[in-house]
């Protein structure tokens, strides 16, 4: 119980989220699907309340004397990512949130995207629901990477 509880606290971490949290389940034995679904219940909890009142912390928190850098940081993050899925989105910006946070690359993530979203004033509803289809993607594929079924499928194709 208590290693899927780290799992839990891993998965809602920015950055490090589920994408951290799953392969630290499955080296430390856990069964994945039990594992995958905490991360995604995990990595979602905070998704609500950063598209309401992360971008509002954040502005307020740059202009702080022990807070601004890290505050600055991560509102720049959250502008990069928003002006990235503009750009490559069109009107598309629904399903470029999808793969934003469902395509685990570095820099992207439920966190980042969310952020991207409530900068980008997309609607709330459309926001979570790409967010939460974008982390399903990335958990499976993690999840695939972490067993090693990758790894196995690029051997098969060679």
């Amino acid at each position: 119980m208590k290693s899927y509880l780290i799992v839990f606290l891993i998965s809602m971490l920015p950055i490090i989220e589920l994408r951290g949290a799953l392969p630290y389940g499955v080296l430390f034995g856990l069964p994945t699907v039990p594992t995958y679904i905490i991360c995604i219940i995990g990595n979602m909890i905070p998704v609500p309340f950063i598209y309401l009142f992360a971008r509002r912390v954040l502005e307020w928190g740059k202009d702080k004397r022990l807070i601004g850098r890290i505050c600055t940081f991560f509102l720049e993050k959250g502008e990069k990512g928003g002006r990235k899925l503009q750009a490559s989105a069109g009107r598309g910006l629904f399903l470029a949130l999808l793969l934003f946070v469902g395509i685990p690359l570095p820099g992207t993530g439920a966190w980042t995207g969310t952020l991207a979203a409530s900068i980008l004033k997309m609607d709330f509803k459309s926001s979570i629901i790409a967010v939460m289809l974008g982390v399903l993607l990335a958990g499976v594929l993690v999840a695939l990477a972490s067993n090693g079924l990758l790894g196995a499928l690029s051997v098969l194709f060679r």
